[in-house]
């Protein structure tokens, strides 16, 4: 069966729930509307995150991400909604989105949101020679 563009964020266990490790997941193909325009805005999207208990499955992020594709959101109201439903889904330790916008108009616009778990203390860089 086909996939279809769907707001349902489905999660699995963390098999490693009791270390603190970085998961990177890039998206290029991210697209919404402008809401003034109705034109099409096509962003790369870089989501890092610690998680805690539960991962999020791909393909339902796949499909939550292409959800968008038809919704008219302002660059910094979409990247803030997206980090609130995935931080709802799989309480991370933490999670940062970015939201890098294609140039319209000569402007290219940025977007980074976090969100970090109340009792959660980021581990210290290590350095290496």
């Amino acid at each position: 069966m086909p996939s279809q563009p769907s707001k349902i964020l489905e999660t699995f266990d963390n098999p490693n729930s009791e270390r603190d490790y970085t998961i990177h997941i890039r998206m290029p193909e991210f697209s919404c509307l402008c809401p003034k325009t109705g034109q099409p805005d096509f962003a790369t999207l870089f989501l890092d995150y610690v998680p805690d208990k539960t991962c999020i499955e791909l393909k339902s992020l796949k499909n939550y991400i292409w959800s968008f594709r038809n919704e008219g959101k302002f660059h910094e109201a979409v990247t803030n909604e997206i980090l609130d439903h995935l931080v709802h889904a799989c309480q991370p330790r933490f999670m940062r989105l970015r939201g890098e916008f294609n140039v319209r108009g000569g402007i290219d616009t940025t977007v980074v949101v976090e969100y970090r778990a109340p009792k959660w203390i980021a581990q210290a860089v290590v350095n290496l020679p």
